[in-house]
């Protein structure tokens, strides 16, 4: 009989996985492209909507205050929201 089998059953069936040093090697030789400029343009368009956002709320908060009410906030939320950072979400 033959007891391998029965001493080490699932490391036949598991794939094996990386080490640390192998992942991060991999890293290091394997350029991210793109990676670069995509996180800043994500960034940068998440700003740019925010800028936005809180522009759109204070014209609403000027020019028609009782559709504030509409879209279930308070005037006290919009004015917290507008002051904001574009940074801070």
């Amino acid at each position: 009989m033959n007891d391998t089998l029965a001493v080490t059953p699932h490391q036949a069936a598991r794939p094996a996985t990386p080490g640390l040093a192998e992942v991060l090697r991999q890293l290091r030789t394997k350029p991210l492209r793109g990676f670069a400029v995509a996180v800043p343009r994500g960034i940068i368009g998440a700003w740019r909507e925010r800028i936005r956002f809180r522009w759109e709320l204070a014209q609403l908060l000027k020019g028609e205050p009782h559709l504030i009410d509409d879209i279930g906030l308070t005037k006290r939320q919009v004015e917290a929201e507008i002051v904001k950072p574009f940074w801070q979400r």
